[in-house]
């Protein structure tokens, strides 16, 4: 028998190591590109040259002679087997009720290209090398066209991305009140105004995109092998809108994934095309992209262009906040893309405060570049961005103290409804400040300021203070907003004769740690050692229909579906236990994985209980089905909202225009925490890329010709140890009160805040209005320098 032995406390709240880690550190971890298949051939994208041109005609025939050449496939083969295009997860409507432009994305290029590295055929071969060799042979007898780059001028270039969008605008959306808005600047006493842009940013996820996919004749199925965060979606997506396949001939299996943070959420062109050409060949088809083609065409992010106003009375209180954006979605619609400077990004323009009127207009364009879509925290960091940046510049016009200014106007009674359609629960916006602040020492930093001064150097202090909504959902308010698929979340717990416990579920981790959180709840909810749990992800043929990871949804929409099944195993479980202490199920009590008859010292365990299911007999036949294994689907009554407090302290040398983060404290409200430690991690790593994209990363096109000027890390700098301090990472708790776990989400909060504390102390350091992300030492020296 396994040990059932209750643990000593409650794996809730406790910092376990992650279980998972053994494998991966030991070199035992099966990512896609591990999986080699009997008859494996190797697939090569021949990819764009040119950022925008025509096709006037392609020319295989010399490639399809290559040694090892199993076949070559362009958009006219796909087209020819009427292979649709990708689709896009999210209808959008314009101010005028127009539906969004929705020009169609060929998996391979059909008639132009629209940005360097889109897809032009596909070559299939005995080995890599050799699809590649072959590749080099295709001709292309491109009709070069102007590219489209600047989003400020796509509407207005006359040059059009798609011929079906001849201004390239995909929707011109708005959303608040703007006669309330304009209103309020009426009477406003102070009117701070901020224009910037949120820059361009490339994922580069560990692990870059790979997919296998095999064609079994003997069933007319497929296997797709894909390093994806959200499987289920992806199989619904490919074959029910794509391909034309039932999806109960699809599966879909994502096993270990080395990181996404949005990148991986989307059906991407590769995959598709393996699927389709793998029945062609008659073979499975491998491809992983190489670190030039992730730069290229994995989906970007952020890439905001806004103007916004923020109005005032003459004590700082908020009046209304007018913002005006420009979103540039790239040369296709993704999957999620339209939603992201939309429904993601104009409900958080709240933030933490209590502002009346809020309007928000996004006019979203198509340019020739790569598509744009979520990318870690995805509309949120846009959002805080925006917030925090006018928050801190009113601050400075009104003369006020920031953080003063910010509790000032601080959302105080809960339930509280903004006036951009969330209602948030609860939460204490104080608390976190003060905690901050605090932890932050703001009180010691004039004396660092002199300190700093008297070496020739300059030193700022920066504030952002986040909100975010986390589990996306419910689904039917989801829809009414456009969302063409459900939010909700399935879980399925297994308990075994011997009363260990497999769990199921829709979620998909990439390296949050969910095969040892969800464990931990569930070994707290059955009182079992967290090492009698395991967790099964990733897979269409094994797991119940569910919605994958993003959005730092997993805990609280995928650990709720958990919980809710472990309470149905724990109410059968009374009916079994009831049965062998000859008492009433609703005498039975279950604590500390003992079910017990109130009032006495009558108990069995919990895995008596599980024998007894598998083993009935004595066992009530004629009440109960043996076996001890359930299922629930979850679906949320409202967002999470997480919150936190940031607080960032910048050195800048004058002279080489070099910015040091000299400290940076985050205190952040996630509710109720399973594992501080994985907490922690996650805060650490959303830090990191926050901060990377103010200081560090940036994507750059070149305006004329439309090629990636930032193609590879000689060009595209990422966040080093030495970049980043040893941050100083706290908590408050405010509970969720909507799911039973009391949890909110913490995966991309670091990413969400960081960047506009940093680039608030910086230009406070500097004594200017704004400064461009990323700061780059030459940005720096020129703003110090008061060099244009």
């Amino acid at each position: 028998m396994t040990d059932m032995s209750q643990p000593p406390v409650s794996p809730i709240g406790q910092p376990l190591r992650r279980r998972e880690d053994a494998r991966f550190l030991t070199g035992a971890g099966q990512y896609t590109d591990d999986v080699v298949l009997p008859g494996q051939t190797f697939g090569v994208f021949l990819r764009s040259p040119f950022a925008h041109a025509r096709i006037k005609s392609i020319d295989t025939s010399q490639a399809a002679k290559a040694p090892g050449v199993v076949a070559i496939f362009t958009g006219a083969d796909l087209a020819e087997a009427k292979v649709g295009g990708l689709p896009c997860g999210w209808l959008i409507h314009s101010k005028d009720g127009s539906p969004m432009k929705e020009p169609p994305h060929p998996v391979l290029a059909q008639g132009k290209v629209r940005h360097v590295g889109d897809q032009v055929a596909l070559v299939v071969a005995e080995t890599l090398l050799q699809a590649k060799d072959a590749a080099e042979l295709i001709e292309v007898d491109y009709e070069e066209l102007p590219a489209v780059i600047d989003v400020t001028r796509a509407t207005t270039q006359g040059v059009a991305v798609h011929d079906e969008v001849p201004d390239n605008v995909c929707y011109d959306w708005g959303h608040g009140n703007k006669d309330a808005v304009d209103a309020a600047f009426k009477n406003a006493a102070k009117v701070s105004t901020l224009e910037f842009v949120n820059n361009r940013l490339i994922p580069n996820a560990m692990e870059p995109r790979a997919a296998n996919a095999q064609y079994t004749r003997h069933d007319d199925s497929y296997t797709l092998w894909v390093a994806n965060q959200n499987p289920h979606v992806e199989r619904l997506l490919m074959s029910a809108f794509v391909l034309g396949l039932p999806e109960s001939k699809v599966r879909v299996i994502a096993p270990d994934v080395g990181g996404g943070f949005g990148s991986k959420i989307f059906l991407y062109a590769e995959e598709t095309a393996l699927v389709w050409a793998s029945k062609r060949v008659g073979r499975p088809i491998k491809w992983t992209a190489e670190r030039s083609e992730a730069f290229l065409t994995d989906a970007h992010g952020r890439d905001h262009h806004t103007k916004v106003e923020l109005a005032m009375d003459a004590k700082g209180n908020f009046l209304a906040l007018r913002v005006d954006t420009i979103a540039n979605l790239g040369a296709y619609l993704s999957t999620f893309a339209s939603s992201v400077p939309t429904i993601l990004y104009a409900t958080l323009l709240a933030g933490q405060y209590k502002t009346p009127a809020i309007w928000c207009n996004v006019k979203a364009v198509f340019t020739t570049t790569a598509p744009v879509d979520a990318y870690r925290g995805a509309g949120r960091p846009e959002a805080t961005y925006v917030v925090e940046r006018i928050v801190e510049q009113a601050a400075r016009d009104m003369k006020m103290d920031p953080a003063a200014i910010r509790r000032q106007n601080f959302v105080t009674e809960f339930p509280y409804a903004t006036p951009v359609g969330l209602t948030y629960d609860i939460g204490n916006y104080a608390a976190h400040l003060d905690k901050a602040m605090k932890n932050a020492d703001v009180a010691g930093y004039a004396a660092r300021k002199a300190a700093s001064a008297a070496k020739g150097k300059l030193r700022g202090l920066g504030y952002s203070c986040y909100i975010e909504a986390c589990g996306l959902a419910p689904s039917n308010i989801a829809g009414a907003l456009g969302a063409r698929a459900g939010l909700f979340e399935a879980g399925e717990v297994r308990v075994h004769p011997t009363g260990t416990v497999t769990v199921f579920t829709g979620s998909h981790s990439h390296g949050q740690g969910h095969e040892t959180t969800f464990a931990q709840v569930v070994a707290a909810k059955l009182g079992i050692p967290v090492e009698n749990v395991e967790i099964v992800h990733g897979d269409t043929g094994r797991v119940p229909f569910g919605m994958g990871t993003y959005g730092s949804r997993s805990l609280s929409v995928g650990g709720t579906a958990i919980v809710k099944a472990v309470d149905k195993i724990i109410a059968k479980g009374k009916k079994i236990a009831a049965h062998l202490l000859e008492a009433s199920d609703t005498d039975i009590e279950f604590e500390g994985g003992e079910f017990k008859v109130k009032g006495t010292d009558k108990k069995v365990p919990f895995g008596s209980v599980a024998l007894t299911a598998y083993v009935p007999h004595n066992y009530p036949l004629d009440k109960l089905e043996p076996g001890l294994n359930e299922n629930a689907f979850y679906d949320p009554t409202n967002f999470t909202y997480p919150s936190g407090s940031y607080v960032c302290e910048v050195e800048v040398d004058p002279e080489t225009g070099r910015t040091k983060v000299e400290r940076f404290t985050a205190v952040d409200d996630f509710g109720n925490i399973v594992n501080p430690m994985i907490v922690e991690g996650q805060v650490h790593g959303g830090l990191a890329q926050g901060l990377g994209q103010a200081m560090l990363e940036g994507c750059v096109y070149d305006p004329e010709s439309g090629q990636l000027l930032t193609g590879s890390y000689m060009d595209y700098t990422m966040p080093r140890a030495d970049d980043l301090p040893s941050f100083s990472v706290d908590h408050t708790v405010t509970p969720c009160t909507h799911n039973p776990l009391g949890v909110k989400g913490c995966g991309e909060a670091g990413a969400i805040g960081s960047p506009a504390a940093f680039i608030n102390a910086l230009t406070d350091a500097l004594g200017v209005k704004d400064l461009a992300m990323p700061a780059t030492p030459e940005r720096v020296w020129r703003a110090a320098n008061k060099m244009a």
